[in-house]
């Protein structure tokens, strides 16, 4: 059964402020019904005021035990009423608070159920007795049957309209009390998703950024690290193509470094990642550059050309720089490489496939790299085949939506 949050310090605070409240406001009435003569006539002033202190006192523990007060109240009120020292103002507001505060907060609502309903048939019973009493009272004879009557529907209507109300508003507060809470929970767990949500946000912006580092920093690096052995070799034999070698090594860590100030520009950026990045344009820059390091590679258009999204150009760009890095440290720089770029009907494909009739080792190996494709092409919904082929050699090939976005 949903439960509302339990009162706090605050809320009892309040509840006290009331009690006192209506305790003054109930023997201030006393005094001015007293001055008018229409009641008190026959008792001490005393009484009516102290029935008016005893019976706002319970308010104080209306959200804990409404219940009980409510029940506390009804029995005062019956007795004050035949004693003929009860109030007729500030009482019903203390009776209509007690008896609100049973829909409003007990957590039993069973219980609020019936005793709300024993109240009234209670309080309705007394009433009832009370008008056959005095429908036999000699005063009334004296004052008139209709005014007694008169009296009488108006005691009807404004005990309807106090119980009445705060039947319904009590049971009105626990449900808005219950809805509150709900919208707390939910909030909270909105507020819980956006923090892990951030948390993976972050991760993946980590990831994305060794990506790209490995990306730029292993091309260049091994296209330095082969110039700078031919160039070692040849010093002694021959140095203008040591010194050509060494121009390489130069360019190359040049490129570097311009992509890596790029790399810090996007990162520093609000746009989705891809300013300043490589894309499918730059192809015949890389083949170029790794011509001139020593690779044997053709670059083949196949179809149309057409604009792909950024992150398709991007992811193509590094997954060529990626294969011919690695086809310059396994197959070696004598191996033959091709380099085509297929634009299908809605996707791009690219390939990359070498020989494997270089100098190299042969073997490609499935490090930080291979992860580093299958990631990028993963993330735009597309899918890569890599490994060697059957006639020797190795192969890669990529195929992505041409306008893909990035994939939740």
């Amino acid at each position: 059964m949903p439960v509302r949050p339990a009162p706090d310090a605050s809320s009892l605070r309040q509840d006290a402020i009331l009690a006192a409240g209506l305790a003054l406001v109930g023997c201030v009435m006393v005094a001015l019904t007293a001055m008018t003569g229409l009641q008190f006539e026959d008792v001490p002033i005393w009484q009516p005021m102290v029935m008016a202190v005893v019976l706002a006192a319970p308010l104080v523990l209306r959200r804990r035990h409404p219940v009980t007060v409510s029940v506390v109240q009804m029995v005062l009120y019956v007795a004050g009423g035949e004693l003929g020292i009860i109030e007729l103002y500030a009482s019903q507001v203390a009776m209509f608070m007690g008896f609100y505060s049973i829909g409003a907060w007990d957590a039993n609502r069973r219980r609020a159920l019936w005793s709300r309903l024993l109240i009234v048939i209670v309080m309705a019973a007394w009433l009832s007795a009370s008008a056959v009493r005095g429908f036999f009272d000699p005063e009334t004879g004296e004052r008139g049957v209709s005014a007694f009557f008169a009296l009488l529907m108006i005691q009807v209507v404004i005990n309807v309209a106090y119980f009445g109300g705060g039947w319904i508003f009590g049971d009105r507060a626990w449900a808005s009390a219950l809805e509150q809470d709900r919208l707390a929970d939910a909030h909270a767990e909105i507020a819980e998703q956006q923090q892990r949500l951030a948390e993976q946000a972050v991760s993946l912006e980590r990831v994305r950024i060794a990506r790209e580092l490995h990306d730029v920093v292993a091309h260049h690096v091994s296209a330095m690290g082969v110039q700078a052995g031919a160039a070692r070799r040849v010093l002694a034999v021959d140095a203008e193509k040591a010194s050509d070698a060494l121009r390489h090594v130069e360019r190359s860590a040049r490129e570097a470094i311009v992509e890596l100030r790029s790399l810090v520009v996007t990162l520093r950026s609000d746009d989705d990642g891809t300013a300043s990045a490589p894309e499918l344009g730059a192809l015949p820059a890389l083949v170029s550059a790794a011509v001139d390091a020593g690779q044997r590679v053709v670059l083949t258009e196949i179809g149309t050309p057409r604009p792909v999204s950024p992150m398709v150009g991007l992811t193509a760009y590094r997954i060529v720089q990626e294969a011919l890095t690695n086809s310059r440290k396994h197959a070696g720089p004598m191996a033959r490489v091709d380099v085509r770029v297929r634009y299908l009907p809605e996707e791009l494909e690219v390939e990359i496939a070498d020989d494997g009739h270089g100098s190299g080792l042969g073997a490609h190996g499935a490090g930080a790299g291979l992860v580093g494709m299958r990631e990028r092409v993963g993330a735009l919904g597309g899918a890569i085949e890599v490994g060697p082929r059957s006639r020797g050699g190795w192969l890669v090939r990529a195929r992505m939506p041409a306008a893909a976005s990035v994939a939740s």
